[in-house]
């Protein structure tokens, strides 16, 4: 369809031009009971504008007529379902909150003043141009209409006829042209205030954070619990041993249960924001980790010095799964490798390392994409620390200082 029929086949066209027009009821109110409508002359209808401006001024200051105008503007001035093309983006940069401030009860009195007086002047445009086409109905009927016209037509014809559509045509594109202006003030003076903005983008950081967070958790215990069922099978089926087997089985199945405990608690805290969140496990849980290592074949050897009881919260279930993702790393690349892990509870530092033997042919193991790794950085990082991970000499290091002070 060519562009220029377009504001005349969209459904917004005409919800804009609605919502013109219920700002001019307040207008002819006030001037059915002073100056009145029969005859006003020029002077009367500068007051018909004039008069009800104080009133929508008062109005706005009123902080819940900003939502409601903001609702208003949001269904009638944007394109949405009921014009049957894709949702405006300016739509959402109309606020629907009440005035939090002068400022925002000033924009929306002034909102007020600028709709009311577009509105008044596309009603009685809209009038003129109705009386028109009756004008012109008559004329060529052969009849003289009595339409109230600011041109009058004094003649009559066939041709007038021809003029009908023209005038329709003309009438609907000043409609949707000061439609057009209203969609462009709206988000200038219903728009959310900086305070507003602010508020949303902590929410959007924080519903981010969240999901990184969960996707993180997701990674390490889903990741840990698969590597450790792979390993143990390939380890069970190459072995061709029954009492081994039943041994696999039985470290796959407690690690299946942890890793399914663990996706239950994170399903809950989605489907159930408000509910409290179960525990996290932390790193006096450490000993399931380890267990399920070395249930995979794998020698680990620990060394844990101070007291874990003592690392905050925090800190510790951070430490649990750094460490996980350090042990899924090990199975997921090097195999079943001797691993020595190393907890230091110190003053102001928590120390974790884990280290293996790196793999003794280049492409040894699985290749990743790296992001278990990175996820270490980022849980260390968020906590005031640091991580270093990479080959040392002859081994893999993953080392990790966590503030505890």
């Amino acid at each position: 369809m060519p562009r220029f029929l377009r504001p005349l086949t969209r459904a917004v066209t005409y919800t804009r031009w609605l919502h013109l027009l219920c700002a001019a009821v307040l207008a002819f109110v006030c001037a059915a009971v002073y100056p009145g409508l029969v005859r006003p002359s020029f002077g009367d209808w500068l007051l018909i504008y004039a008069i009800p401006v104080p009133l929508l001024v008062l109005v706005g200051l009123v902080p819940v007529i900003r939502r409601a105008e903001g609702l208003q503007a949001r269904l009638m001035l944007f394109p949405g379902g009921h014009a049957r093309v894709a949702e405006s983006e300016e739509a959402n940069s109309v606020s629907i909150a009440p005035s939090a401030s002068w400022r925002d009860r000033g924009r929306t009195a002034l909102w007020l003043g600028l709709r009311h007086v577009l509105g008044l002047s596309v009603a009685l445009f809209s009038g003129q141009a109705m009386a028109l086409v009756l004008e012109l109905a008559g004329a060529t009927a052969g009849e003289e209409s009595g339409a109230a016209v600011i041109v009058p037509i004094n003649d009559t014809g066939w041709w007038y006829g021809a003029l009908i559509p023209v005038v329709l045509v003309a009438m609907v594109y000043v409609v949707a042209g000061a439609g057009r202006v209203m969609a462009r003030l709206a988000p200038l003076l219903l728009g959310p205030s900086a305070a507003e903005r602010l508020a949303a983008l902590e929410e959007r950081t924080e519903q981010l954070l969240e999901r990184n967070r969960i996707a993180r958790e997701l990674h390490d215990s889903i990741g840990h619990a698969l590597t450790v069922a792979v390993v143990q099978a390939g380890a069970a089926r190459t072995a061709g041993d029954a009492a081994f087997t039943d041994q696999a089985l039985g470290a796959i199945e407690e690690t299946g249960r942890a890793a399914l405990d663990d996706l239950e608690r994170v399903l809950v805290v989605l489907r159930e924001p408000e509910r409290p969140a179960s525990t996290r496990p932390t790193l006096q849980d450490a000993d399931r980790l380890l267990d399920s290592a070395r249930a995979a074949g794998s020698k680990v050897d620990v060394e844990v010095t101070g007291p874990l009881d003592t690392v905050p919260g925090p800190v510790s279930r951070e430490g649990y799964r750094i460490l996980q993702e350090a042990l899924t790393n090990v199975l997921r690349h090097c195999g079943t490798v001797p691993v020595t892990v190393t907890l230091q509870v110190a003053d102001k530092y928590l120390v974790l390392e884990v280290r293996n033997p790196l793999p003794t042919e280049r492409g040894s193991g699985n290749g990743g994409t790296g992001s278990g790794l990175r996820g270490v950085r980022e849980r260390a990082a968020l906590l005031g620390g640091h991580a270093r991970t990479g080959p040392l000499r002859d081994e893999w290091q993953v080392h990790v200082e966590l503030p505890v002070a």
